[in-house]
């Protein structure tokens, strides 16, 4: 394990089995059945962010013991992926006869016109040698025929699901806590699951970044209060950029999610009826782009720059 792997939380504590996994039942059950007969398929795994679609692949090819090729299609997109890296590594037998397993990472990102295409073709011409595994946030931004030759598995929870696997995660994350030497409130802990869940990844990124003073308590919990959003619809309202703008650059740590459904949630009581078909599109399209945006503050700022100019409040 490499020095960075063993400071962060998140790839420290990765499970390394399917057991270990948190899934819901019939999911988990898929996957050891894939186990238990040596053989994967090749798959594309679907799903919101910090589910844990990486770490089933990961935990898959440790357990039938596969030579792995891991490529992030975020940062290695292009043609030349297949033609260089794949289809060398597919092409060739492995030396200490493990099956051999592609997996690419964010997938969604891989261009449509080249590594897409091309790909569906490597699916069949390496299927005696090689299975891919591909994981996406989007899967409508995957080609069709992508879909056709993978088994398509939808990293969903239920809502009759959701209580377990959040109670299985909190325990989880407070024994990574104590195994760590850190001191914590439960509530403080399970509002920052809930808060976050299903995103696994970002429950453990949050906890550790606020364990560096030792101690996990209500001082940390930082929420989009009714009071501060009513103080963001007058500036909305008055059509004050420059508060509007203060009023994002001090809250940059409230989730663009979670204040984009309040805008969503409150959209009858701050607004005409006539805007709030344009403030649903409005937060769709920017919601979208949150995804991908680098800097997430100027993205929430332009979206409140196009609500303040095409909604009408109520008076």
């Amino acid at each position: 394990m490499s020095v960075i792997e063993q400071m962060l939380w998140v790839e420290k504590y990765r499970p390394q089995t399917i057991d270990e996994c948190i899934l819901p039942e019939a999911t988990k059950n898929m996957f050891k059945e894939f186990v238990a007969r040596g053989e994967l398929q090749n798959a594309l795994f679907c799903g919101s962010a910090g589910v844990g679609k990486t770490t089933v692949a990961r935990a898959l090819c440790n357990e039938i013991g596969a030579d792995i090729l891991f490529i992030n299609c975020s940062e290695d997109s292009g043609i030349d992926t297949l033609r260089s890296k794949i289809r060398n590594f597919a092409s060739t037998v492995s030396l200490t006869n493990s099956k051999k397993v592609v997996i690419l990472d964010e997938f969604d990102y891989a261009n449509q016109n080249s590594l897409q295409p091309a790909l569906r073709a490597a699916i069949e011409e390496f299927a005696n040698n090689c299975r891919f595994i591909l994981t996406c946030n989007f899967k409508n931004r995957i080609i069709e025929p992508i879909h056709s030759r993978c088994a398509v598995v939808e990293f969903k929870i239920d809502n009759k699901d959701k209580l377990k696997i959040a109670t299985q995660f909190f325990r989880r994350i407070t024994h990574i806590l104590k195994t760590e030497g850190i001191e914590f409130e439960p509530h403080v802990v399970a509002e920052i699951v809930n808060k976050h869940f299903p995103d696994f990844r970002r429950v453990l990124n949050e906890l550790q970044r606020y364990s560096v003073s030792g101690k996990i308590d209500a001082g940390i919990l930082v929420n989009l209060g009714d009071e501060s959003f009513k103080t963001l619809v007058k500036h909305l309202k008055s059509k004050n950029f420059t508060e509007v703008r203060k009023w994002v650059g001090q809250n940059s740590d409230i989730e663009t999610s979670a204040l984009f459904r309040q805008l969503y949630d409150k959209a009858t009581d701050v607004l005409e009826p006539s805007s709030i078909p344009q403030l649903v599109l409005l937060l769709a399209d920017y919601q979208h782009r949150a995804a991908f945006v680098a800097d997430s503050e100027i993205n929430i700022m332009a979206c409140m720059v196009e609500l303040m100019s095409s909604c009408k409040f109520k008076e």
